[in-house]
């Protein structure tokens, strides 16, 4: 295959301006299409400024600045991209739009040329479908901001000569950034796997289960991630994101998994969006988001007796070694005392659930999610049910908050808040590895660069345990009824057989 030396990039906008740059910065010639001038003088002049700014900060030369510069060429006509040996497509995302403009290019460009699409959501073979040569169209996704995103993925349609797909691999790699290798499915690695949080997050909302903020702390600062779902929602905009939520539950038409929330509906209808409208699941001010206030934790009154259910080995350990670090009076034995906080453990079931299930008190007992370390976490959550008294909830909340950690009190959920949404997490990457949509390496590598994520799904239900996922999952399901949380058969086999999620 021909050597890629000139590179066609049509749009732009934020995301084919991004491209340019990086493709500029890694020797390659240039050339940026759009039919408006305006567009592409905006282009020049934020690429200028933005070499300028890296000269000035040290992060390449004045040198290297101006010969980026040089190396990029404004056209407005369609013509003048016969020369190039790839052009990377990034329109306006609609199908009907992309198509004939594949059509068009095909009519211009040299038989060698390679040509790609940028898009996040529409299906690589569709667009392909009304070339005379399909076999030269793949999917060459890159995230937004271009230069920071570093994980762009490469997408193989159903006629894409491999040949095609191994060029954009390693020309990936030329422009400094990672790629990862993805069938053309509904999503590809991303913005599938992306699922988990935002639709499990509104999901928890929807159950009255706590609020936005709640679910974003616990999030943070209990399972380690940088962002919770509903400020990731408000940052990227809740118009794009119900946008894709409802895109890829119809395209994999109607899976319970991936489906979402009339919370978004009615949002979107509102015009909540998030930062862009300056107000979205939390208030702005001049883009800046206002804090939202917790309460500490209570005094405790009285003695700290408390009993853990032994019902859950590894949630009775973890629980029984924070209350007495925590300087409480564990009381031991089969049985709770009758004045004792009842403490439960579940993994995937709820408070109502072990009651009935373990024959306790009712108005005495709260859950402790023990999914994650408290050694690490910065953050607890206790759940309680319909029937718990205030004055063991009160109890709770000051025995677990007596260091200062905070604490989060939700209502009944099977699974907690963040047992649910990381199951989900993982269990959605599972199914993406079942079917084979990308290897278990890159699924891990583009959601941990995509994403953000404190690991890579698969890696972090290795790291949490999967037979410890596949429980929650079970017991969610059983809870609830919802085919939603059924295990993927790639997670369920692994634990059978004692494998790393990341085994192929």
């Amino acid at each position: 295959m021909k050597a890629i030396q000139t590179v066609g990039v049509a749009g732009a906008g934020a995301m084919g301006r991004g491209i340019a740059q990086i493709a500029a910065q890694a020797g390659l010639r240039v050339k940026l299409f759009d039919t408006n001038p305006a567009a592409l003088n905006s282009a020049r002049d934020t690429l200028t400024n933005t070499w300028t700014m890296l000269a000035t900060k040290g992060k390449m030369t004045a040198e290297q600045a101006h010969e980026a510069l040089g190396r990029l060429y404004l056209i407005d006509e369609i013509k003048d991209l016969s020369d190039c040996d790839l052009i990377i497509e990034a329109i306006i995302e609609r199908l009907e739009i992309k198509q004939p403009f594949f059509k068009e290019l095909e009519s211009v460009v040299s038989a060698e040329c390679i040509l790609v699409s940028n898009t996040s959501s529409l299906s690589i073979t569709s667009i392909a479908a009304v070339c005379a040569h399909p076999e030269r169209v793949a999917g060459f996704h890159f995230f937004n901001p271009v230069p920071l995103m570093k994980v762009v993925e490469v997408i193989d349609g159903l006629r894409t000569d491999p040949a095609v797909g191994d060029a954009l691999m390693a020309l990936t790699v030329r422009m400094g950034h990672t790629p990862v290798r993805a069938k053309d499915m509904p999503g590809f690695i991303v913005n599938h796997a992306g699922r988990g949080m935002n639709t499990e997050g509104l999901r928890v909302v929807q159950e009255n289960v706590t609020d936005f903020s709640t679910v974003d702390g616990i999030m943070r600062e209990q399972a380690g991630f940088k962002m919770g779902p509903f400020e990731l929602m408000d940052l990227t905009g809740l118009d794009v994101s119900h946008a894709v939520m409802e895109s890829i539950y119809h395209q994999f038409y109607e899976e319970p998994r991936f489906k979402p929330s009339p919370i978004g509906t009615v949002r979107v209808a509102g015009g909540l969006y998030g930062r862009k409208s300056q107000g979205g699941f939390y208030a702005y001010v001049e883009g800046q988001k206002q804090p939202v206030i917790e309460a500490p934790a209570p005094a405790l009154n009285g003695p700290a007796k408390v009993w853990v259910s032994p019902a859950h080995h590894l949630g009775h350990a973890r629980a029984v070694e924070l209350l007495k670090r925590l300087g409480a009076q564990v009381q031991g034995g089969h049985a709770p005392d009758v004045d004792s906080l009842i403490v439960v453990t579940p993994f995937g079931e709820d408070v109502s659930t072990a009651v009935s299930k373990q024959k306790l008190d009712p108005a005495r007992t709260v859950g402790l999610d023990t999914l994650h370390d408290f050694e690490h976490s910065r953050r607890r959550t206790l759940m309680v049910s319909p029937a718990t008294h205030p004055e063991y909830q009160h109890k709770a909340h000051a025995i677990f908050g007596g260091d200062s950690v905070r604490v989060s009190i939700v209502r009944d959920s099977a699974g907690f808040v963040a047992q649910r949404i990381v199951a989900m997490i993982v269990n959605v990457a599972c199914d993406i590895a079942q079917q084979n949509i990308a290897t278990p390496e890159d699924i891990d590598r583009a959601v941990n660069l995509g994403l953000g994520y404190p690991k890579g799904p698969l890696g972090l239900g290795d790291a949490l345990g999967a037979e410890n996922i596949l429980d929650i999952l079970r017991n969610m399901q059983s809870v609830t009824g919802d085919p939603r949380y059924r295990p993927s058969l790639w997670l369920q086999r692994r634990v059978q057989l004692g494998m790393s999620l990341l085994s192929a």
